[in-house]
């Protein structure tokens, strides 16, 4: 084992090490990393943290703010020259763009982005180029570079962002994989039974279910057309928080708000229990970084109508464990959402859950995040 090095992961908003990084932050405080998180605080993290892992609160903006983004700058660079950490590592646009630039005049010699998404290809015009200026500015400051999905690695490289021999993705990709503890197959049932009879479904019904944000880049306006377009008695529940509610088609929401086959529910905490109560997860997204409810669903065994987009083609198997459709083809997911009905899908499921097991188990991501991070530190050492 290694002397004990510091690392700091940065994000804009707890939520972030909430939902994908607590189980490899303790991993790797538990096997020789001194393990630090910076990102805004919302009165909880600090607690969710633990002991373990040192809580750093930075405000960075999400959107533009000039001073707000000085002011970050201006924080970070303080906290680097102090803490002198070994790695340092950012995920999100904002927080990565100027965790590189101060990690780099704080001179940290490993500066590692975790590539979560490419923001730029949900923009146009000038607001696109700004931001892929902005991706590679990024980019180049970093030392190294790990994506979340084979498929963004490759578009990343294709783009110019980066050369392929300055990223690499960890194991099978994802943001943190699947507790499989938590992402419990054997529970299906339960849950399945407990859930419809709290929102009122029977055990015939038959739902296809979204889960995310409610934001048209999710391909919600396809999904209510499609939807619209069946001829069936199929209900839709969409699990989430909208998210630029006026960018969706208000035509289409305020029909699908009054249809009685359409259920809006907020976001939840027992996720995995909504999972098992859906019989077929749809993602019609325009860009991912990944998909991570692709592979959360799969694992209690709910396969998935995926967009033929770089992120979600890494989590399933076509045509095994889930359908997939052209992006923004609302004709070829109305036909996929007729389709699934009349193939075998519990046997997809059951193959996704078998999928996710065998590629995306948490425990087994942690061991390979700790072994990637030891390489980075031996190549600066050697």
């Amino acid at each position: 084992m290694f002397a004990v090095k510091k690392i700091c992961y940065v994000v804009t908003i707890p939520g972030t090490i909430r939902s994908f990084f607590i189980p490899q932050l303790n991993y790797l405080a538990k096997n020789g990393f001194d393990v630090s998180v910076i990102c805004s605080d919302d009165g909880m993290i600090g607690s969710v943290l633990g002991d373990l892992v040192k809580f750093i609160p930075v405000d960075i903006p999400r959107g533009i703010s000039v001073f707000g983004s000085i002011k970050a700058i201006k924080k970070l660079r303080n906290i680097f020259k102090r803490e002198k950490f070994d790695v340092i590592q950012y995920s999100t646009p904002n927080a990565a763009l100027y965790s590189s630039i101060t990690a780099k005049w704080a001179g940290c010699k490993i500066r590692n982005y975790h590539l979560m998404g490419l923001r730029y290809l949900g923009a146009h015009g000038i607001g696109r180029k700004v931001l892929k200026t902005l991706e590679k500015i990024t980019c180049n400051n970093s030392t190294s570079i790990e994506c979340v999905s084979k498929s963004n690695m490759k578009l990343g490289v294709k783009e110019g962002l980066f050369p392929s021999d300055k990223v690499t993705v960890v194991w099978n990709g994802s943001t943190g994989g699947v507790d499989l503890s938590r992402f419990d197959f054997s529970q299906r049932k339960k849950w399945r039974s407990d859930v419809r009879k709290k929102l009122g479904y029977t055990e015939d019904d038959f739902i296809y279910g979204f889960v995310g944000r409610i934001t048209r880049d999710k391909g919600i306006n396809e999904l209510l057309k499609a939807f619209f377009s069946l001829n069936s008695d199929a209900k839709l529940l969409l699990i989430g928080r909208f998210e630029h509610e006026e960018d969706l088609d208000q035509g289409l929401l305020t029909t699908a708000k009054e249809d009685k086959k359409i259920c809006f529910h907020d976001a939840v905490t027992n996720i995995e229990e909504y999972y098992a109560a859906i019989d077929i997860l749809v993602l019609p997204s325009y860009r991912e970084g990944f998909g991570n409810v692709v592979i959360e669903a799969g694992a209690v065994g709910t396969p998935a109508i995926v967009s033929d987009i770089p992120g979600p083609i890494d989590t399933i198997i076509q045509n095994e464990t889930a359908l997939v459709v052209p992006v923004k083809d609302v004709h070829a997911l109305t036909e996929s959402l007729e389709q699934v009905r009349k193939v075998d899908y519990n046997a997809m499921g059951k193959k996704a859950a078998q999928f996710a097991r065998e590629k995306f188990d948490s425990k087994i991501l942690c061991e390979k995040i700790l072994e990637r991070k030891q390489l980075l530190i031996d190549k600066v050492v050697v």
